[in-house]
């Protein structure tokens, strides 16, 4: 089989005819575009609306909500696809609906969790050459094309999106699987968390009802990490509240849950969770690969995804990541303003090098080999 994939992974994109479509698949959005752009033409939410008459789910079935007789669908929670046909139906409202192109013309280049099991790169697979007919995918992990973003193949990835973290160390272009640590608090826990800080510092019961999105818009712009979040905490002086204006002559006022929500990024025990915080979580992923790497690999550690975006996080988290190391180490945090893009931008700039155009994973090799050759076309 290894001969196989070999023989037919010399054919040039130029024989398929299109640039490629990219695709980054996230929990909470999903963006798509076209290789050697600098932007994702579309950003969607992952999730869909469908009516529960056509389509029956049971309450609590993962991934889907039910209100008012439609159903909410998630296809992705925490990184890892758990509603395939309605990760179908998002890829066909991205392609046709959103980019407006013919799938069966399109190479796709799609990003994959690192702790995404095995099995579900070859249903990535079954989807694309089954249900879309594209004529070529390739399936490339959101670690390397975060690192390939800032134009480097080795180093640490740290990417906080909306559905999980994950830190991977990557060498020569390879994700260090057995190094990879993750944490399934993220941006749509904080969240939640930001609305229960609020609900619980005043009596206003409008709290409650406060829209998902109104309070994405208070987190993103009002929120912010401490760097001395227990000194901020107890000191009243060092707050600095701010308004935010509801609409109809509402307002809302922000203290200290402006930096009391994204703290659980450091200190997952806010939210319940046992797992250490994100500067722990990269010192173990460091200290999980060869002492020879370690230097090497904490020179680039390269931060992606939303939820590194609040102002502070970089700082605060260099702060204690340097503590974790104790000296063995000195990491070189590289925080982009683009963060946000960077899996999208990494795949946008790897899809249209011509280096790049020998590692797809043809519709024939497809046929020939099935799905299965996923693991040894995308190792």
């Amino acid at each position: 089989m290894a001969s196989l994939a070999n023989s037919r992974r010399v054919r040039r994109l130029s024989s398929l005819g299109h640039v490629a479509v990219v695709v980054d698949q996230g929990s909470g959005f999903t963006k798509a575009g076209f290789a050697g752009e600098e932007q994702p033409r579309l950003v969607l939410k992952s999730s869909s609306l469908v009516p529960s008459w056509d389509r029956p789910v049971l309450p609590g079935a993962p991934g889907c909500e039910l209100a008012g007789g439609v159903a909410r669908a998630h296809p992705i929670k925490h990184g890892v696809v758990v509603d395939w046909e309605a990760l179908e139906g998002l890829w066909e409202r991205l392609l046709v609906g959103g980019l407006r192109v013919c799938p069966e013309e399109w190479p796709v280049l799609v990003s994959n969790s690192p702790s995404a099991p095995p099995v579900g790169r070859e249903r990535v697979a079954e989807l694309l050459f089954e249900a879309l007919a594209v004529p070529a995918c390739h399936l490339a992990s959101t670690a390397l094309l975060a690192l390939c973003s800032v134009g480097a193949f080795s180093g640490l990835a740290l990417e906080a999106g909306a559905g999980v973290c994950h830190a991977t160390p990557v060498y020569a272009g390879h994700s260090w699987h057995k190094a990879t640590f993750r944490l399934d608090v993220a941006g749509s826990a904080l969240s939640r968390y930001l609305r229960d800080l609020l609900v619980a510092a005043g009596p206003d019961h409008r709290l409650q009802a406060l829209p998902h999105k109104v309070i994405t818009q208070l987190k993103k712009r009002c929120c912010y990490v401490s760097l001395d979040f227990e000194g901020d905490f107890c000191n009243p002086a060092r707050q600095h509240p701010v308004s935010f204006y509801l609409g109809s002559g509402c307002s809302i006022c922000l203290g200290r849950e402006r930096f009391c929500c994204p703290e659980p990024l450091f200190q997952p025990a806010l939210l319940g969770q046992a797992e250490p915080g994100l500067p722990i979580l990269a010192s173990r992923a460091l200290q999980r690969v060869p002492a020879t790497l370690r230097t090497r690999l904490a020179n680039t550690v390269v931060l992606a995804g939303g939820s590194t975006l609040f102002p502070g996080f970089p700082e605060r988290l260099e702060l204690e990541l340097e503590a974790q190391c104790r000296g063995a180490l000195q990491p070189r945090l590289v925080a982009k303003p683009g963060r946000g893009t960077a899996v999208w931008t990494g795949g946008s700039m790897v899809a249209s090098l011509r280096t790049f155009q020998c590692r797809w994973m043809t519709r024939a090799m497809y046929q020939e080999c099935g799905s299965r050759l996923v693991h040894e076309v995308f190792h």
